[in-house]
């Protein structure tokens, strides 16, 4: 099992343990270290992901078109006020 001297961390963890409270928090600090070293040794190389889908995007310009004007828009309106449609009061 692996140990740590939890002294050299005691400042950065700004923490004043007593005796027993030291040596169980190097032991599990020495725990900890060891469990990350064994996965270090892991092969977790992956391929990044660009889509989960096998198609590719078919984007289309972004062209801003007018396609009605605003009294064409505001001719069926059942009302209107100033170009804009009116429409009840809500809170």
């Amino acid at each position: 099992m692996f140990h740590i001297n939890i002294v050299e961390y005691e400042d950065v963890a700004m923490i004043n343990p007593q005796d027993k409270e030291r040596e169980l928090l190097g032991k599990c600090i020495g725990e900890l270290n060891e469990s990350w070293a064994a996965l270090e040794q892991i092969d977790a190389e992956v391929s990044p992901l660009v889509s989960v889908l096998d198609t590719d995007t078919v984007l289309r310009e972004d062209i801003s078109e007018k396609i009605l004007s605003r009294e064409e828009l505001l001719k069926n309106a059942p009302e209107q006020y100033e170009g804009y449609f009116k429409v009840p009061e809500t809170l």
